[in-house]
């Protein structure tokens, strides 16, 4: 059993008395994980599977049209879509999908499960994998159209035996702006020298920074500071022009991006939201404490994005205009981006 008797007494109790509050909060308020929260059915509604995405991936690209869904502590990003094209690696893999397009970072991926739950709608299925602290790193939810088949041949294939070790770590403190005021110079000068952003992570981290803390050491000819509110003037402003653009939410374990316009921008509360039939994002908008307007080198011009962080200095989205190699036009954004900047700073 993963989970102790007097534990799951206590979660059921819990979700009697709050039903509707979700699994993630139901956590919160228990002082557990959400992995443990999932655990906790294990041998009934949930079957403990292989998180190894080399593993996993494969079946999860039979399930059919499903949604994915990728969050941190500020946002939620959900797509819709098939996943495809699924290539491992040992540090790195990608799905790289039309509509599904993920970065995925196997260390991370640490607990998974399978978990099927009956509801007044019928049957539900997902996929939930968790990282090392229990925190969840991605989530695949099937629907109405998606191969049920599918999904139990990937509990067929990847069950976990009932007295393999599940453990709980400590979860990893955030880390702060960090800059090396002697390598500052260094930095602008290797920014101005990049031609890929993928070359960005390695830079600052070789100089001994990170990203918020090269955003505030490079200077305001490669990032400036923007109002808080900035993202949502970029959600409302790439809906009305109808741009196409990129949206990036993620966690130590997987990035997930949704390429393409956005069109219905709805704030509720404290949530900024799109609220699109293929894509949805839901933005805790009182969580951004920074927001950057950064450009990069690259060998087909600047690649401009809005980059929002918390108070803890993690990274909650970035946007960018949309690239890619039939669909390299991204003057539109360039030119919103840095209007914004401008109107906002003036």
């Amino acid at each position: 059993m993963l989970i102790s008797p007097d534990m799951i007494a206590l979660i059921t109790q819990a979700r009697a008395e709050r039903p509707k509050l979700r699994e993630r909060d139901l956590a919160a308020t228990l002082g557990l994980s959400e992995a443990q929260l999932v655990a906790a059915e294990a041998g009934g509604a949930a079957t403990r599977i292989v998180a190894d995405p080399a593993r996993l991936m494969p079946h999860i690209c039979q399930m059919g049209d499903v949604m994915a869904l990728t969050r941190n502590e500020s946002a939620v990003h959900e797509r819709r879509g098939v996943y495809k094209n699924f290539h491992a690696g040992a540090h790195a893999s990608m799905v790289l999908g039309d509509e599904i397009d993920l970065r995925i970072f196997p260390r991370h991926w640490v607990h998974a499960f399978a978990v099927r739950g009956e509801t007044d709608q019928g049957v539900k299925r997902s996929v939930q994998v968790f990282d090392a602290a229990g925190d969840a790193v991605h989530k695949v939810h099937l629907g109405a159209g998606s191969d049920a088949a599918a999904f139990d041949a990937a509990i067929s294939d990847l069950a976990v035996p009932d007295d393999a070790p599940f453990e709980i770590a400590a979860r990893a403190a955030p880390e702060p702006a960090r800059i090396d005021a002697a390598r500052i110079d260094a930095l602008r000068s290797e920014w101005a020298q990049m031609t890929d952003t993928h070359q960005f992570l390695a830079m600052v981290r070789r100089l001994k920074m990170n990203r918020l803390g090269a955003n505030r050491a490079v200077g305001s000819t490669f990032a400036r500071q923007l109002p808080v509110d900035a993202v949502s003037w970029a959600l409302e402003r790439s809906a009305a022009e109808a741009l196409k653009i990129m949206i990036f939410v993620g966690n130590e374990g997987c990035i997930q991006i949704h390429s393409g316009p956005v069109q219905r921008i709805e704030p509720m509360g404290p949530w900024q939201n799109v609220l699109d039939p293929r894509f949805n994002l839901h933005l805790r908008a009182d969580h951004i404490a920074e927001v950057w307007l950064v450009s990069k080198p690259t060998k087909r011009g600047p690649a401009v994005s809005v980059e929002a962080f918390d108070a803890e200095g993690r990274l909650i989205l970035q946007m960018f205009g949309k690239r890619a190699e039939a669909d390299i036009e991204t003057s539109g954004w360039d030119r919103m981006a840095k209007g914004l900047a401008a109107e906002v700073l003036a």
